[in-house]
This record gives C-alpha cells, sequence and structure tokens, in this order.
C-alpha cells in the first residue's frame, strides 16, 4: 500500500510542538553532563536501541568526554503481531558486556516492555549494571512494572502520540527538529 505524503505532511503542519529543538538539544546537554559525572571512571559498554535512539546517541555521544565502547541492538517484541510477547532479536548486543557497565540510550520510555525486557537481558547476561538513559519520559500509569525507570531523562512528555527525535509517526518524522503531538492524539 502506498504512503499518502499529504497525509504525512498534513500530520507535521498540524501537530503541536511540545519542545523546540533548542529545548530538546539543552535537554540532551544535561544527560550528557549527569553521565559524565556518573560513568566517567565506569569504561561502560554503550547501546543504541535501534531506530529510535538512533538520533539521541548520535547527538549525546559526542559530549561523553570519556572512553567508552559503543554498539547497538534492535529488538521487538512485536514480529508483526499487534501486542507484544517474547524478545525478538532483530540485531543482538555485538560486544560483550559480561562484568561491565552497561548503557542503554533509547528514545522514549513510554510502557517500557521492550526497553525493560532488554535491561533484564543485560543483568541475566553478565552486565556488572544497566543504566538507561532516554530522552522522552512518558507520563502516564502504564508503565510495564513498577521498577522500571530510567536512571537518565531528558524530559517528560505528556501522554500523546509524539514524534521527533528518533521517534516516528507511520515511519516518518523521525528527522522532526523537536518534539511534536499529532494533532488530536
Amino acid at each position: 500500500m502506498p504512503v499518502d505524503l499529504a497525509h504525512i505532511r498534513q500530520v507535521m503542519a498540524e501537530a503541536d510542538c511540545l519542545y523546540s529543538e533548542a529545548e530538546v538539544e539543552a535537554a540532551i546537554d544535561r544527560v550528557a553532563a549527569a553521565i559524565n559525572e556518573e560513568m566517567a571512571e565506569r569504561n561502560p559498554v554503550v547501546f543504541c536501541v535501534m531506530n529510535g535512539g538512533l538520533i539521541f546517541a548520535g547527538k549525546l555521544l559526542p559530549k561523553l568526554g570519556f572512553p567508552l565502547e559503543m554498539s547497538y541492538l534492535h529488538a521487538t517484541r512485536y514480529r508483526n503481531q499487534t501486542s507484544g510477547g517474547e524478545l525478538f532479536w532483530k540485531a543482538k548486543p555485538e560486544l560483550s558486556f559480561i562484568d561491565r557497565d552497561v548503557l542503554i540510550l533509547d528514545d522514549i520510555l513510554d510502557e517500557g516492555h521492550t526497553l525493560g525486557a532488554i535491561a533484564d537481558f543485560c543483568r541475566r547476561a553478565g552486565a556488572a549494571s544497566v543504566r538507561i538513559a532516554v530522552l522522552i519520559d512518558k507520563d502516564h500509569d502504564r508503565k510495564a512494572r513498577p521498577d522500571l525507570k530510567a536512571d537518565y531523562v531528558g524530559l517528560s512528555c505528556v501522554d500523546r502520540y509524539i514524534f521527533g527525535y528518533g521517534m516516528d509517526y507511520k515511519g516518518y518524522w523521525r528527522n522532526a527538529p523537536g518534539i511534536f503531538a499529532v494533532k488530536g492524539l
């Protein structure tokens, strides 16, 4: 089914800007400062969760002033279903993190089912510690479990359908220069 680009453009034209590019960049600076303070001596392995975490990771990593190893991972719980099940790896972590501190970078902590499963996987596989940094923490009471929290959060967000800075609307607008909410959602 072809994409209706007119609709995709209309979504952006009508979207509410929740955070401007300058506000997002300032939030990334704050996250970087906190990570620099806490992890500079830990020799961490940093994993970017694809695809959403790509822009956040790309903006954040140059601001981390210490040695680290970096890779990516891609996991889903959906596998072409509408509800999540077991964690399915599209790309497993390739760096060893046994007895290492792990920092997971992702775009958003929404309900957190997949992000929680990734963190649990890292712990079970031998990571010394696991920390999570997200650009957005969505404010609602539907988290996958009460103990699931990000260690580093750029911005909190109302419970709306958002896109920009890695988050997408139907596969589009990950490149939007700010955080936007779809009108009416």
